[in-house]
């Protein structure tokens, strides 16, 4: 029974994983939100956290075992399985429904960071004026970051190294998409065409980063929640609102890239209404399928809310 058990709770790290590196594709969905909302955040961070270079030491004295058993590896492992799963299988899937259906798969988003948003401050039991300062900061700076326009950038691997360690670093924080972060140092397509055309350089350059900005941030975040944590949850809270900037299902394109298929993708885009996106553009604004996605996002979120309390 308790092995059946750990096996169930290996697949649903795995399917957490799946959602986190889904999400970290695409610009201007995180996955730390997907981390935060679905209740692995403080785990997250505390196993980062434990990222060091005291590791070291462990494996040469006591083997790899050691080392899992210390940095949580049977919650890691199964996690990163899924991210990398996801990554070069699924969300390939996602890219093709955003190019065929956009503004629902946006809208979608919308609704389920919306709701997540709502359910995560509900844990907060009283909001004083340093949390709700706290909060504006925070969705301040998410609606600065994802309304940044790209700049060109060199492609050397230490630019590479330095841009996986402040994209990754990004990823752990809801709201603020690892992605975007790409397109804004210049670096997204760059990435893309190593993901597709396995350019294994430069994939280990922005990996090394990537180990990097995860063990400083981990740390930061662990240390900001273990002092401050009401204050810190309702930064996060304000970055999950915030990127809702990102997340408007109707936009004008300003700035698009060429993928490692050349395919011709926006990137940097303006929030406009429904009517002036159909005068824009010629196109339906299907509002009332995107209505509909909200509201399938914030059924969803409300429903895993609501199973969640059951089983507990």
């Amino acid at each position: 029974m308790d092995q059946n058990h750990t096996r169930d709770k290996t697949w649903l790290t795995v399917v957490k994983g799946a959602a986190m590196g889904a999400a970290d594709v695409v610009p201007g969905v995180s996955g730390g939100t997907v981390a935060f909302i679905s209740g692995i955040y403080p785990r997250l961070l505390e196993s980062l956290g434990r990222l060091r270079p005291g590791l070291l030491p462990i494996l040469f004295r006591q083997g790899p075992g050691a080392v899992l058993r210390d940095i949580d590896g049977v919650f890691l492992l199964p996690l990163f399985g899924g991210i990398l799963l996801s990554i070069f299988s699924l969300a390939r899937v996602l890219h093709w429904a955003l190019t065929h259906w956009p503004r629902p798969v946006w809208a979608l988003f919308f609704g389920l960071i919306l709701a997540s948003t709502w359910v995560v401050a509900r844990t907060i039991p009283r909001w004083r004026w340093q949390l709700r300062l706290a909060f504006v900061i925070g969705a301040g700076l998410a609606v600065l970051v994802t309304s940044g326009i790209p700049v060109h950038t060199p492609g050397a691997w230490w630019f590479v190294f330095l841009s996986g360690a402040i994209a990754v670093s990004a990823m752990i924080l809801p709201g603020i998409s690892g992605s975007f972060i790409l397109v804004l140092l210049g670096q997204y397509q760059n990435m893309i065409t190593a993901v597709a055309q396995l350019q294994w350089f430069t994939l280990f350059s922005f990996a090394g980063g990537a180990v990097v900005g995860l063990y400083s941030i981990a740390r930061t975040l662990n240390a900001l929640l273990a002092r401050y944590h009401d204050r810190t949850v309702a930064l996060l809270i304000g970055f999950m609102l915030g990127s809702l900037n990102a997340l408007w299902p109707w936009k004008q394109v300003l700035v698009s890239l060429r993928d490692a298929h050349g395919v011709l993708r926006p990137v940097v885009q303006r929030n406009v209404s429904p009517t002036t996106f159909a005068a824009q553009t010629g196109n339906d604004p299907q509002l009332a399928l995107v209505v509909a996605a909200v509201v399938v996002g914030i059924a969803l979120v409300l429903l895993v809310e609501r199973v969640a309390r059951v089983r507990h």
